[in-house]
């Protein structure tokens, strides 16, 4: 078992929090591409960004992941989709992607539903999946592109009553190793981890955070 979040965990995740995001400036795009996961917002930004004229069309994908297998009724991608009809999208404006079930697929498989007519796209995930999708994307989508993006909120207003904090710091743990091992495999471009990052990483494994690596 991990330990309690104490003020010193909490600082260290933290700092994992503000290297994962990415926040690019965002322009006119031809397509929004959620990401899916437990997260609905993601789908309420991507709405956010249609009604702001931002793009025509958006694909949501995914099936389901380390932390969706039972939260849904149907696919990720589905979910999303219906949260953004909700928000005054319409269907005929939205592309599903049912199958991807990581963030290597996410990309893999709305690249070959984009088609090459899609030059510029906007990618949608949550905050703290920001810096993953950002190397992903330029490792297995090089010619698009690409701005990645999130809700808008803070490090506080991230965990939820499905996904607490602590899986939150379990996740952000993982996602560092992720960084550093998955270069090497195709996955994703180098990043450099600064030091403070790497520091934070250690500690949080040391206190048992480490259910995602």
């Amino acid at each position: 078992m991990p330990e309690p979040v104490t003020p010193a965990i909490e600082a260290a995740a933290r700092i994992l929090w503000n290297f994962h995001l990415v926040y690019d400036p965002l322009s006119p795009a031809d397509l929004i591409i959620g990401l899916g996961s437990y997260d609905l917002r993601v789908a309420d930004r991507c709405a956010d960004l249609w009604h702001q004229g931002l793009a025509a069309k958006m694909l949501f994908t995914g099936k389901a992941g380390n932390w969706t297998n039972h939260l849904y009724t149907t696919s990720e991608a589905e979910a999303f989709a219906a949260r953004a009809i909700r928000a005054g999208v319409p269907a005929d404006a939205i592309l599903i992607e049912p199958n991807a079930t990581n963030i290597g697929e996410n990309i893999r498989f709305a690249r070959e539903m984009a088609g090459d007519t899609v030059k510029r796209v906007i990618i949608v995930t949550k905050p703290q999946t920001q810096r993953r999708a950002f190397a992903t994307v330029r490792a297995q989508w090089p010619e698009i592109n690409a701005a990645v993006t999130a809700p808008l909120h803070g490090f506080q207003d991230q965990p939820l009553t499905t996904y607490p904090l602590d899986r939150l710091i379990h996740e952000m743990v993982g996602d560092v190793k992720r960084i550093v091992d998955y270069p090497a495999k195709g996955f994703q471009i180098a990043q450099s981890v600064p030091p403070a990052v790497a520091d934070a990483f250690d500690f949080l494994v040391k206190a048992g955070y480490d259910h995602h690596l």
